[in-house]
């Protein structure tokens, strides 16, 4: 008896777990191929969806991501290009968002789906990285909304010779998730939290980009006005630094949407911030942080992105550049243009001993840059006024 109740016992394990490779086999490749068109009926039909409050809330591990810095990842100056690291953030921030947001996908009939960026709050370069280092990143889930999640990312540079590891890197960004199937804005399933603190604070910041967002929606309808760098024009002023690019949007600038990954848009905005400032400080320059960045509209394979780059203000230390990117499509014979992308960088210049160095005062010639440069000056004062803040609230504790 025993024996045959033990064979019954092994054959039902095998039985369950045969069931699971199967079905984990099926919805692997139905998020690589999508799902298949021979079934009468499909687990992903919009009628079956389940809404939030019937989906249980979860905890994502943290996506580690790992890898080291080579020669062509370098700038001009040695370190690790900016851009690169941004890249590489925002890849980090997909997946663990797409973990996420898939806990269920295939389940009472939810869709896969896929991240999409819709705005960076904050990024801080503390320290640069070197070619040789370890770049380590860590992205976590911090806050779930109905159609949207945050996402925080940390990153460090490890020398594996050397032992040691410092913080490199701080980012929050913000991602929508976005059916495979119906390319509709999918659910969030909600999200366990530490403590009701974490859960109120992530509240508020859910709040205030939210309303930040809502405040410059009047920007979709802008449009760059394209103007070559000036040479004649005086050193130290906006159109004597002006940078612009245009890049067409190449299968492998995309992601499983089709459109432009906001990596690769970072990167680009990157560039062409960092040749502004350097024409503006002639020295070399790095990125030291990137302020809230709206994604307004995807960019879509076979278009093209306009990017430019003007400085906007400069302090002591800092200068502040504006980017803007533009979608240009060209369909049916014609040409349109849409504001797809803005966001506001910072930089310092670096001397010969790699410490930052005075920046040369920025001339405004028009009232449009006189508005801007004081608008520039209130962010600058806000920061400084969030460091210090932040700064003695670590000394108190």
């Amino acid at each position: 008896m025993d024996t045959i109740l033990f064979g019954f016992l092994k054959f039902s394990q095998l039985h369950r777990s045969s069931r699971f490779i199967l079905g984990h086999r099926r919805f692997v490749f139905e998020k690589l191929l999508g799902p298949s068109t021979t079934t009468t009926h499909s687990p992903f039909s919009t009628s079956n969806r389940i809404n939030r409050s019937k989906m249980a809330a979860c905890s994502t591990s943290p996506a580690i991501v790992s890898r080291i810095m080579r020669p062509d990842d370098a700038n001009i100056s040695g370190n690790v290009h900016g851009g690169n690291i941004l890249k590489m953030i925002e890849e980090a921030g997909i997946i663990v968002g797409a973990r996420h947001c898939n806990r269920y996908a295939g389940e009472e009939g939810r869709d896969p789906c896929a991240p999409s960026l819709v705005r960076i709050e904050r990024m801080d370069f503390l320290q640069p990285m070197h070619v040789g280092e370890v770049a380590q990143l860590q992205a976590d889930v911090t806050y779930t909304g109905p159609h949207s999640l945050e996402v925080q990312v940390h990153v460090w540079a490890e020398n594996v010779l050397k032992g040691s590891k410092r913080l490199t890197n701080k980012a929050a960004l913000w991602y929508v998730p976005v059916s495979t199937v119906t390319k509709g804005v999918a659910e969030v399933p909600p999200m366990i939290y530490s403590s009701q603190q974490a859960e109120e604070a992530g509240q508020k910041r859910y709040d205030y980009q939210k309303v930040h967002r809502e405040e410059n929606d009047h920007v979709m309808n802008n449009v760059i006005e394209h103007r070559p760098m000036d040479l004649e024009a005086e050193p130290h002023t906006v159109r004597y630094s002006q940078s612009s690019l245009i890049h067409l949007v190449n299968p492998s600038d995309t992601a499983i949407h089709g459109f432009a990954t906001g990596g690769c848009t970072l990167k680009l905005m990157d560039e062409v911030a960092g040749i502004t400032a350097a024409r503006h400080a002639k020295n070399r320059v790095v990125t030291a942080s990137i302020e809230a960045t709206n994604f307004h509209r995807p960019v879509p394979k076979g278009s093209l992105m306009h990017l430019m780059g003007r400085i906007t203000f400069t302090s002591s230390r800092t200068m502040e550049i504006e980017v803007a990117v533009d979608l240009e499509k060209m369909t049916n014979g014609g040409v349109t243009k849409e504001r797809a992308v803005t966001s506001f960088f910072t930089f310092v210049s670096l001397g010969a001993d790699g410490k930052p160095i005075p920046i040369p005062p920025l001339k405004v010639t028009t009232d449009d840059e006189r508005s801007r440069f004081e608008e520039g000056k209130e962010r600058y004062e806000r920061k400084k006024a969030e460091r210090e803040t932040y700064k003695k609230l670590k000394v108190d504790t």
